[in-house]
C-alpha cells in the first residue's frame, strides 16, 4: 500500500467534496433561520479543537465581518472557563464544529453550554449521526468529506465552505457567488501541483513560517499545523505584520515564508515578504493581487472576498503532503496522533 495515498486521494477530491458542501448548506432551512433570528442574541461563540479551533477563528472573523459579533475560542477553553467567555446578561448563540462529532471536548463544551448558558447550539460536522449533530438545535453536515487519514484535509476545506455560505447568508450576500468555487479548486491544484511538489522537496528549506491576517490567519494556522503533523517539519504561524516583530529573527535561507496575501491589506502584506526575502528566505505567496519578484499561487481577481479563505488552503495541503513523503513520513498515520481525543474525565 502506498504511503499516504488516502490523504493524497483526499485532497484531490476535494473539487467534487465542494459540490456536496454546498448542497449541504441549506439557507432557507426553518432551524437555520431561527437560529439567525434577528435580534435573538448578542454574540455567536464558534468552538472546535485543533485544526476545527482554526476553522473557528476563521468563522468568527466571517461572521464579524457579516454584521455579528463573533468570538472563537477552543472547546476546552469553553468547557473549563465559560466564566470568562460568556457575559450572564449576554445572549449568546454556540456554533460547534467538528469532523467527527465525537470528540471529547467539543461534546462536553457544547453540553455545558446548553446547561448554563442555555443558548439555540448549531453544528458543522462530517458526520450526520454523530452524538453533537444529534444533540444540536441545528447540524450542518457534510458526510461526504469523511476521511480515513487522521490529518484534516478535505474536512476542513468542506466545512470551510458551510462557515463561508452562513456568514454570506447573514451578511446578505448572493450565495450563487459560491458556486464556481470547486472548478477553481480543481484549476489551483493542477496548475499549482507541481510547484507544491518542489517546495516540498526541496532540501535547501527546513522552517515553514505561515503568514495571514484576518479571516486568514486562522487558514495560516491550520496550514502550519498541517505541516508540523504530516511532516514533523518545524512551522511556524503569525499575524502577517506581527511576524516583524520578533519572530522574523528565525528567518534565513533555510525559511520558506508563505503569505495569504488579503485584498485588503496586500500592499501591508507584500512588504513583509519582500523583506523576507531580503534576508535570504524563499517566499511563497497566494491572493488575489498581482504579485512579482515570488513564487505566486493566483486565486481569481472575480472572487468575493467571502468566497476566497477556502481556496488559500490546497496548494498549502500538497505542500505539506509532499514535504512528508519527502521527510519519510506516512501523512495518512501521522506520529503520537490519533483521529479523535476521546477523554473519559472531562
Amino acid at each position: 500500500m502506498p504511503v499516504g495515498q488516502h490523504t493524497l486521494r483526499e485532497i484531490m477530491s476535494q473539487p467534487d467534496v465542494w459540490v456536496e458542501a454546498l448542497a449541504a448548506f441549506k439557507p432557507r432551512d426553518p432551524l437555520l433561520q431561527s437560529w439567525l433570528e434577528t435580534g435573538a442574541f448578542d454574540q455567536i461563540i464558534v468552538t472546535g479543537c485543533g485544526s476545527t479551533y482554526y476553522l473557528a477563528q476563521t468563522a468568527a472573523s466571517l461572521l464579524r465581518q457579516a454584521g455579528c459579533h463573533a468570538l472563537a475560542c477552543p472547546a476546552s477553553e469553553l468547557l473549563l472557563h465559560s466564566h470568562s467567555i460568556c457575559i450572564p446578561s449576554q445572549r449568546y448563540r454556540l456554533l460547534s464544529v467538528s469532523r467527527s462529532g465525537v470528540t471529547s471536548e467539543t461534546l462536553r463544551a457544547q453540553e455545558h453550554f446548553k446547561a448554563k448558558v442555555r443558548g439555540p447550539v448549531a453544528t458543522i460536522t462530517c458526520d450526520s449521526g454523530s452524538p453533537l449533530a444529534s444533540e444540536s438545535d441545528l447540524a450542518i453536515a457534510i458526510d461526504a468529506a469523511q476521511e480515513a487519514s487522521v490529518a484534516q484535509t478535505r474536512s476542513f476545506s468542506s466545512m470551510l465552505v458551510a462557515v463561508q455560505q452562513l456568514a454570506a447568508l447573514i451578511a446578505g450576500h448572493d450565495l450563487a457567488a459560491s458556486r464556481p468555487l470547486p472548478d477553481v479548486c480543481r484549476h489551483l491544484l493542477e496548475r499549482y501541483g507541481d510547484l507544491a511538489r518542489s517546495l516540498g522537496e526541496n532540501r535547501a528549506i527546513s522552517k515553514f513560517f505561515f503568514l495571514g491576517s484576518d479571516a486568514l490567519y486562522g487558514i495560516a494556522c491550520e496550514a502550519m499545523l498541517k505541516m508540523k503533523e504530516m511532516s514533523l517539519a518545524y512551522s511556524e504561524a503569525y499575524h502577517t505584520l506581527e511576524f516583524r516583530h520578533g519572530p522574523m529573527s528565525m528567518v534565513g535561507e533555510d525559511s520558506l515564508v508563505i503569505g495569504l496575501i488579503s485584498p485588503e491589506a496586500a500592499k501591508h502584506e507584500i512588504r513583509v515578504l519582500d523583506e523576507m526575502a531580503d534576508m535570504g528566505a524563499k517566499v511563497l505567496a497566494i491572493g488575489q493581487a498581482h504579485i512579482e519578484n515570488h513564487e505566486y499561487v493566483r486565486l481569481p481577481a472575480d472572487m468575493p472576498a467571502w468566497c476566497s479563505p477556502v481556496l488559500y488552503l490546497p496548494v498549502l495541503q500538497l505542500l505539506a503532503y509532499h514535504r512528508a513523503i519527502h521527510n519519510g513520513c506516512d501523512p495518512d498515520r501521522p506520529q503520537n496522533l490519533s483521529a479523535v481525543i476521546s477523554l473519559d474525565d472531562i
